[in-house]
């Protein structure tokens, strides 16, 4: 940190240091800043103003890891400054509670806090809003060489997100974890969930939370991939993928009986293609938060289990956190107290079709914060689903779908809305894991529409939500996938084909939904889904036109069944990417500078990735486009899959592409069936 301004640095703005359990406070002017060491080369920081640092207030990290000696930092106290070394990561503490992250090898500087202006304030700021609660900002400095990925999933199409300014709240296909990965060296996770926003100029980031009590953070230092091992430590590590997860999920909007689905699931049989999945999307339920099947839709849905269960597929079912007034259990859950309360108004949240009425109602949701209001949600879904064999939930409209969103206006058992709304998703998700693991399943995997820090642990899938059908949305998924692995959750996919569209006669669909699927196959999860055209007015009877791989013609349909050949082929690879993915936190959709960070060209790279370590997938984001240009990472040989064609890494190739074939290269010499 260079030379403190002497007007900042008076006598009065001077604190005093004190060596505590893992690390050092200093505290000056009516705050109490905390800096301990969290995990390996990583620290964690927490500032409050008026009293003591407060614990238990929610977050992403884990419970305080033990204290093992190699994990034990180094603290010294001198008279400018204060040090905390931990392993990779250095925090230098000045006498007026400025805040330098070092490289501790070399000195290097990772991150500095940087102050907004040199008399006031300093670079934490806290507007009061009265009762504990502030506004709160932490600025740090901008550096013009540096690249930032991660926070979660969103629909700008960057992958470097460097100069954007993201929104923390959850929306649909706006998915919030504010953990970001530098190409500086450093992770970083605002471990606050309330609502908010990051800003990263060139003149300077600035996290702000809208209201919370308590400023909360952690940093991590090391390579790349080391800052995902540690994140996974400090967050939680994603489960092992069941292996039939692996394989090919069949999904439209939306299947309206049990005799429709089954159709469906006994086609793919007659055609010899493996269905690992096939799902049974909302409005099967009887009203919205009954949590079970309409018997006048799904007469026996243990038998339609059972069959499925012949074919090798398991049927998915849609559970969503709303409760609708005409819900039996509505009733007993505002009693309970375990609806999302309001600060004015009624217990409902958006409007909503529910059967049995003509117009929309106002729909509450269950309080996922709250752990008597999971229980009691996961009852109704063990006793209806569970019971009969189903073990796959499709956690939809999980942010919660507010409509209007008014943060503010909703009051969690956990806190205040503005304060904890972002952690919704995760908590909703903990309702299945922790149910299932109550019931002893060991494999918990849920389709997810958000998430937040912490969700990939309770085996959380996050899908890329209600997108467009056109190529330019499905260029903009290739960087939410990877921003969302850089973010701590590896199990991702997206709609194939997209969801608002696309109408399967046309051959301009065709076209999308082809590459679209090929993109698919080389995805955490392969999972088709959409609402095509012709649509229908929204309402409890609309199903959308088919979408299955026969929808799109004869010569869509032959490339669809080979590709879904070829994800069988490929599942022991895949799973040992999911092996991985468990035990150490690394994705397995990588972006190509998670392999080959030695290369400054890999860091650019926003339209193909590795999948797994041997694999570059390169996917055409464009129509009628037969030949395409990719770019091969340096530090490394690759052979071109379908052709065998060798190249050296460091160059851009261009390869031919017809439509039934998506450039793939293999890495070092590695074998995969590709192919066969």
């Amino acid at each position: 940190m260079s030379e403190e301004n002497p007007l900042a640095s008076l006598a009065h703005e001077r604190g005093e240091f004190r060596v505590v359990a893992g690390g050092l406070e200093w505290t000056g002017r009516s705050e109490t800043l905390c800096v301990q060491s969290w995990g390996q080369d990583s620290l964690r920081i927490r500032s409050k103003v008026g009293g003591p640092i407060l614990d238990g207030l929610p977050g992403a990290l884990l419970d305080e890891p033990s204290q093992k000696a190699a994990s034990l930092p180094d603290v010294a106290v001198a008279a400018t400054e204060a040090t905390v070394v931990n392993g990779a990561i250095t925090a230098t503490v000045s006498l007026t509670g400025r805040i330098r992250f070092t490289r501790t090898a070399d000195g290097t500087e990772l991150l500095a806090e940087q102050d907004a202006h040199f008399w006031w304030p300093g670079p934490r700021l806290r507007t009061a809003h009265g009762n504990g609660y502030a506004r709160l900002e932490q600025r740090f400095a901008a550096y013009p060489d540096e690249k930032l990925f991660g926070l979660g999933q969103h629909q700008h199409g960057m992958l470097d997100q460097k100069g954007a300014v993201v929104e923390l709240v959850q929306r649909n296909s706006e998915v919030s974890v504010p953990f970001l990965v530098s190409s500086r060296g450093y992770g970083f996770l605002w471990n606050n969930p309330a609502i908010g926003r990051v800003e990263l100029a060139a003149n300077g980031t600035r996290w702000v939370a809208d209201s919370a009590r308590q400023l909360d953070y952690w940093i991590t230092a090391g390579t790349t991939a080391d800052v995902q091992r540690h994140y996974a430590d400090a967050t939680g590590h994603v489960p092992m993928l069941p292996e039939w997860a692996a394989g090919f999920w069949q999904c439209k909007l939306r299947y309206r009986s049990q005799e429709e689905l089954l159709t469906v699931a006994r086609e793919y049989h007659r055609r010899g293609l493996p269905l690992a999945v096939i799902v049974a999307d909302f409005f099967h339920w009887t009203h919205l938060g009954e949590w079970r099947f309409d018997p006048q839709e799904w007469p026996d849905p243990a038998a339609a289990v059972k069959e499925l269960a012949g074919y090798g597929t398991k049927l998915m079912v849609s559970v969503w956190p709303s409760v609708s007034p005409l819900s039996e259990y509505h009733a007993e859950m505002e009693r309970r107290g375990l609806l999302i309360g309001t600060e004015f108004g009624p217990v409902a949240h958006a409007d909503w079709p529910d059967k049995g009425v003509d117009k929309t109602v106002q729909v509450a949701f269950y309080d996922a914060t709250n752990p008597a209001a999971r229980e009691y949600v996961w009852e109704k879904v063990r006793d209806s689903y569970l019971s009969i064999g189903i073990e796959v939930f499709w956690a939809d409209a999980c942010e919660p779908e507010l409509k209007p969103g008014y943060p503010a206006n909703l009051r969690y058992y956990a806190g205040a809305g503005l304060e904890v709304g972002n952690m919704y998703p995760r908590e909703n998700s903990r309702m299945f894991f922790d149910g299932m693991q109550a019931e002893g399943r060991a494999d918990v995997v849920t389709l997810n529409r958000s998430a937040w820090a912490g969700s990939q642990r309770y085996g959380a899938i996050l899908w890329s939500g209600d997108i467009n059908t056109d190529f330019a949305t499905f260029r903009r998924q290739i960087a939410a996938g990877l921003n969302t692995a850089m973010s701590g959750i590896p199990w991702w996919n997206t709609d194939i084909g997209g969801f608002h569209g696309g109408d399967p006669r046309t051959p301009e669909y065709r076209e999308v939904m082809v590459r679209w699927f090929q993109f698919g196959t080389f995805s955490p999860i392969f999972r088709l889904h959409g609402f095509r055209r012709p649509s229908e007015p929204f309402s409890p009877s609309m199903t959308g036109a088919p979408n299955e791989i026969w929808s799109y013609g004869e010569q869509a349909e032959q490339i669809m069944s080979d590709y879904i050949r070829l994800r069988e082929r490929l599942k022991p690879y895949i799973l040992n990417a999911m092996r991985e993915a468990h035990q150490t936190g690394l994705p397995p959709m990588r972006p190509c500078f998670l392999e080959f960070p030695a290369d400054p060209r890999a860091w650019d790279v926003d339209s193909a990735y590795l999948f797994g370590r041997d694999l570059l997938v390169a996917p055409v984001l464009e129509a009628d486009a037969r030949v395409w240009d990719v770019y091969l990472p340096a530090g490394a040989s690759w052979r071109d899959a379908w052709t065998g064609q060798e190249y050296e890494g460091g160059q851009t190739v261009t390869v031919d592409a017809p439509l039934e074939r998506i450039p793939l290269f293999l890495r070092d010499g590695a074998e995969l069936p590709i192919a066969a």
